[in-house]
């Protein structure tokens, strides 16, 4: 029996070749689809289309599966760093003692700033939002670091790289810190990656600040969680951006412009802001049939899922975290309490069944990060911080492709067919 697929187009028949990855489904291959046919596909949100071939992140919504390199998701959430993480999505493998050693102190030697990209910030709004900063901050890098924006030396893109990851905690702590009115807090290279994060966020130069070890923990989960998810929206707008050759951090700034989208980075905060407006588990059956209701617009927040149709996988590590957190902390939060009783009605209601709507990893995150002490508004900036490590080995990954071409997606065009200009005086 042939590998190949048939399409037959008015009295013709073509074949293009059926191609199988090490796991998920097979694809075929139609890249002389319109030389041959004269005819593009249609597939709004590219669906059904893979924009590239990749070794980093496979997900199986089905099954509710997420591997980095291999690793399911949840082994390395519990057991590793985020660190360990991000050597493993920019080397392929996971690093040796020493290997791990070395990865650490290169990353922490460049978590400073340009000091005159400190500056850059002060001609922001006070009260702009950090995203906003974010985006732009992360794309003048390249006016400060143009000693490694030649994407054909791979020297270049190694030092970005490691640039990028390095210096986003630094960035986005610094966001904080301009939209509160504090001062900067530089960083302190004998913490952890993430407890450097917390204290150049929460930290102040009136006091000694101390990293709580399950704060840390939870948040270095987090974005663990969040290194990497396959070809989403912003990753797909950094392999984009960055089939042009576009500069890494020009790269990575769309990448964040894109995620800044509440259809894609904000589901947290909505979901969070979801359980503010339920308040209490009581008044969680009327809303349960609200979202029931195809004519009410509310919707549930934080379940579902464009890719799984089954648990998301990160969810569970989420809601065990949470407890730790909330312990660590001595919080007593009803947002907590409203949030568990919602997943336990809700998975146990033959509607959310049918429709497989199960919790995400934004239904807890939110509350976990709220809990910790940040606002809502920099929920997005900490998912740009952990993807970044994703979206810089998937445009490593890019251009290292030797098939890689510039992305130029086809359309169905609608509009009006050629017709004359009918001067001004005329019309």
């Amino acid at each position: 029996m042939s590998n190949d697929a048939r399409l037959i187009a008015g009295n013709e028949e073509y074949t293009y070749p059926v191609v199988s990855g090490s796991v998920g489904p097979d694809v075929i291959d139609i890249r002389k689809l319109y030389a041959q046919t004269g005819m593009f596909t249609y597939d709004p949100g590219f669906t059904s289309t893979a924009s590239c071939e990749s070794a980093l992140t496979y997900i199986d919504g089905d099954e509710g599966v997420l591997l980095h390199r291999g690793y399911p998701i949840g082994q390395l959430a519990e057991q590793s760093s985020f660190m360990e993480v991000s050597y493993l999505l920019l080397n392929g493998e996971l690093p040796s003692p020493g290997q791990l050693k070395d990865f650490s102190h290169t990353i922490s030697r460049h978590t400073m700033l340009h000091e005159q990209l400190m500056t850059f910030y002060r001609g922001f709004r006070r009260d702009a939002h950090p995203m906003a900063i974010m985006c732009g901050v992360v794309g003048a890098l390249s006016a400060f670091y143009h000693d490694s924006t030649d994407i054909a030396d791979p020297v270049h893109r190694k030092i970005s790289s490691h640039r990028l990851v390095a210096k986003m905690p630094t960035i986005a702590a610094a966001a904080y810190k301009y939209s509160v009115g504090q001062p900067f807090v530089y960083p302190d290279n004998s913490l952890s990656y993430t407890g450097n994060f917390l204290r150049m966020t929460f930290g102040v130069p009136a006091e000694k600040y101390e990293v709580n070890p399950v704060v840390e923990r939870a948040l270095d989960r987090i974005f663990i969680l969040h290194a990497d998810h396959e070809q989403n929206a912003s990753t797909s707008t950094v392999r984009l951006a960055g089939s042009s050759g576009a500069n890494p951090f020009a790269c990575i700034a769309a990448g964040i412009a894109c995620l800044w989208g509440p259809a894609h980075g904000g589901a947290n905060e909505a979901a969070l802001n979801m359980l503010k407006e339920i308040g209490t588990p009581d008044r969680i059956p009327h809303y349960i049939e609200r979202a029931k209701d195809k004519n009410d617009p509310f919707r549930l927040m934080g379940f579902g899922h464009r890719v799984y149709k089954n648990y998301d996988p990160r969810a569970t590590v989420m809601q065990s975290t949470v407890r730790e957190v909330f312990k660590s902390l001595n919080v007593t939060d009803p947002l907590f309490e409203t949030a568990l009783r919602l997943e336990e009605l809700a998975l146990n209601d033959p509607y959310f069944i049918e429709k497989k709507l199960f919790p995400n990893v934004d239904f807890y995150s939110g509350i976990i990060l709220s809990a910790i002490g940040f606002p809502t508004t920099m929920f997005t900036v900490l998912f740009a911080l952990a993807r970044t490590v994703g979206w810089v080995a998937q445009w490593n990954e890019m251009i290292s492709d030797p098939g890689q071409k510039i992305g130029r997606p086809r359309q169905l065009y609608t509009g009006p067919t050629s017709r004359d200009y009918v001067s001004l005086d005329k019309r």
